[in-house]
């Protein structure tokens, strides 16, 4: 994990510091990239001891399109508890809709993007299009005189993408977002880490990944969403018959809280130890053994399911989460 321990060392340097949401100061960096070979190991931070099952339990939680942060909790993850329920201006949004809610974060925008059209009552072949498409009649109006139709359908940006992994490797258009603009007042957080790009090689039968993060906070948002995009590529190419390969993790605002900077200083004087590797259980179905697509594993999959082999760290190191 020497990238991860560069970074630090750069924002530190070269970083300003600014206000933000919070109220706690951050040293700040515009533009930051790593890039992890997934073949030569798994991109846990070792100078510390990272909070695996937790991270696990989130993605998990994605999966699933939970928005609760109940759910969260059930899974091993208490990361969402203050989002939902300490956040100030959350506590007072017209759209929560009580204790532990979030509103359509993350997993919600990935496995059931709320999608609309509206089109001309005459346009019969464009109705027809969209039908075929699933999308389904909500309602008619009046709209400037003219008559309009409005269809509706929740779309799975992760599972379009595992099947056309299977169906057209070559496409460059595998991704999903969490980034929806009509929804983000509806929300505790609006997404940091929203736009995964799959990228297969058919010719090596390698699958690599591209993760843009508008904002993250490097002391303790960095090692969590490390987890989460190197176990989802792995367990996207398990799925789909790939060996995972590149992780390539790039950040818009890179930045360190201010009440983290002593935690992040003294995991600096540490060495990190190798890296391990990650197991995925044997009941999930790999496809270059069995031959057999099981997309639904997407949901079925449990935290449990995802193990670290050979992880070594130091001894645990603690900082508040800025809400």
């Amino acid at each position: 994990m020497k990238q991860y321990l560069d970074l630090i060392r750069t924002i530190l340097e070269t970083g300003t510091w600014q206000e933000n949401r919070t109220g706690i100061r951050t040293i700040s960096m515009p533009g930051a990239m790593m890039r992890f070979d997934l073949q030569e190991g798994f991109p846990a931070v070792t100078t510390k001891k990272l909070a695996f099952k937790s991270a696990i339990g989130e993605l998990v939680g994605f999966l699933r399109a939970s928005r609760s942060a109940a759910d969260f909790r059930e899974l091993g993850c208490k990361v969402w508890d203050a989002n939902a329920n300490e956040n100030a201006q959350w506590l007072a949004n017209p759209y929560r809709e009580g204790p532990d809610d979030l509103g359509d974060v993350y997993g919600v925008q990935w496995r059931k993007w709320p999608a609309y059209k509206v089109l001309d009552e005459k346009a019969s072949a464009r109705i027809a299009d969209a039908q075929a498409r699933g999308y389904r009649i909500v309602t008619r109006f009046e709209e400037d005189g003219a008559r309009k139709v409005l269809l509706y359908k929740a779309i799975d940006q992760l599972r379009q993408c595992l099947d056309t992994i299977m169906s057209n490797p070559t496409d460059r258009r595998i991704l999903f977002h969490g980034w929806n603009p009509a929804v983000l007042e509806e929300i505790a957080l609006p997404a940091c880490h929203l736009l995964y790009q799959f990228l297969p090689n058919a010719v090596r039968k390698e699958i690599s990944l591209c993760l843009y993060i508008r904002s993250n906070d490097v002391g303790l948002g960095t090692p969590f969403n490390l987890v989460e995009g190197a176990a989802l590529l792995s367990l996207v190419g398990r799925l789909t018959g790939y060996a995972p390969r590149w992780f390539t993790y790039f950040i818009g605002d890179a930045h360190i809280y201010e009440n983290q900077h002593a935690m992040l200083l003294k995991q600096l004087e540490r060495e990190p130890f190798p890296s391990p590797r990650l197991a995925i259980a044997e009941r999930v179905p790999s496809y270059a053994e069995t031959g057999v697509y099981a997309p639904e594993w997407l949901e079925k999959i449990e935290p449990g399911d995802f193990s670290l082999v050979g992880y070594r760290h130091h001894e645990p190191l603690t900082a508040p989460m800025a809400v």
